[in-house]
């Protein structure tokens, strides 16, 4: 009696049929992406954008958020590798809790490569793809130095300090690129914290929530500036921003006589853009997620096919346990002079996205 052929057999054909030989390795076609919230525009941006260019490619994608859920996020990534995902792309809501998570990962033979935001403690981070953090940083506390003319000797200004979630590693490198650009003029009284909370710890905003942002600066004015104006904020991200801005505005600023201090940013996501415009926001560092999927999608190609992936930096990202390959992108400063430039003619956003 004739056999038919096993689905083995099927498959060891085509494998000939193509060049490949018997011993031709499949890639793996699934990619499990993590993020971790909908609620912030950026992070909408990054998966879709991870999304399309990973499908274009021919893979199969499973983009997941956990609503800033650590558990959640937790629980997605271990569906993902019961599933069969070849390679995952985790931008952490914690950068410690998926130790445990990576370790099934790395039993499983997944590659892990960590988006944005680095994953800590864990050996089996494979590669790092995001922007010069520590360039954020710098950005936004060097645009409060030029804005507010202090290399020229002008001064004292009154200057507030935000940072960003204490359980995010990027948000370290944020903070500490800023103060490396106003930590002199605090030195020489230049800039004056009346709040006195420059240190990280008190300036941290958990989960980065606009909502605790607008009560820290609601006190901050409420206990120090009943006589006194604020001349800037140093704010690492835009949702942060915007809760800053609404105790600002709370407190008579951006009225006759009491004009907005300058407010910095991150993201350029289109609310504070469009505040920028009103003239509310003053700045943010924008970080194109386009380029950034981009490089996540290489890395993917990259370890796929079992090759090294393109980083450019191999010293700056130590994750508690390892130094973790890089690629590390370019932040730019966004304002009112160059938005148009750098946000619409580069097709990021539409003019009819930006219009009041």
């Amino acid at each position: 009696m004739k056999r038919r052929p096993t689905s083995c057999a099927l498959w060891l054909a085509a494998c000939l049929l193509a060049g490949g030989g018997p011993m031709a390795a499949q890639p793996p076609r699934l990619v499990g992406i993590s993020m971790p919230t909908q609620s912030a525009q950026r992070w909408i941006q990054d998966g879709a954008n991870m999304k399309r260019i990973l499908e274009s490619r021919g893979y199969r994608v499973d983009l997941q958020y956990a609503e800033d859920d650590i558990s959640a996020q937790a629980a997605q990534v271990e569906d993902m590798i019961a599933a069969g995902t070849g390679v995952l792309v985790i931008a952490p809501i914690d950068a410690e809790s998926l130790t445990n998570v990576l370790d099934k990962a790395h039993a499983a033979g997944i590659p892990v490569i960590s988006y944005d935001r680095l994953i800590r403690n864990s050996p089996w981070v494979d590669y790092y793809a995001t922007f010069d953090n520590y360039k954020v940083g710098v950005l936004q506390g060097g645009y409060i130095v030029d804005k507010l003319g202090l290399k020229g000797g002008t001064g004292p200004f009154n200057v507030e300090i935000f940072a960003g979630s204490p359980d995010d590693n990027n948000a370290g490198y944020f903070y500490r690129g800023a103060m490396s650009q106003l930590k002199p003029y605090i030195a020489n009284h230049k800039i004056v914290v009346r709040s006195g909370q420059t240190a990280f710890e008190k300036a941290a905003i958990l989960r980065w929530e606009g909502a605790v942002a607008q009560k820290r600066m609601d006190d901050i004015l409420s206990s120090r500036y009943t006589d006194a104006r604020v001349d800037a904020v140093l704010s690492p991200y835009d949702g942060i921003s915007i809760g800053i801005i609404s105790a600002l505005k709370s407190g008579g600023y951006g009225r006759p006589g009491k004009p907005m201090p300058i407010v910095t940013g991150q993201d350029a996501e289109i609310s504070s853009v469009k505040s920028i415009l009103a003239g509310e926001q003053t700045q943010t560092v924008f970080k194109d997620t386009r380029s950034l999927a981009k490089v996540a999608a290489d890395m993917v190609d990259a370890v796929v096919a079992g090759r090294r992936a393109e980083v450019n930096d191999t010293t700056t990202y130590e994750n508690g346990v390892k130094t973790v390959p890089s690629f590390l992108l370019e932040p730019v400063n966004v304002d009112i002079s160059n938005y148009k430039a750098v946000l619409v003619d580069s097709g990021y956003y539409t003019a009819a996205q930006l219009s009041r």
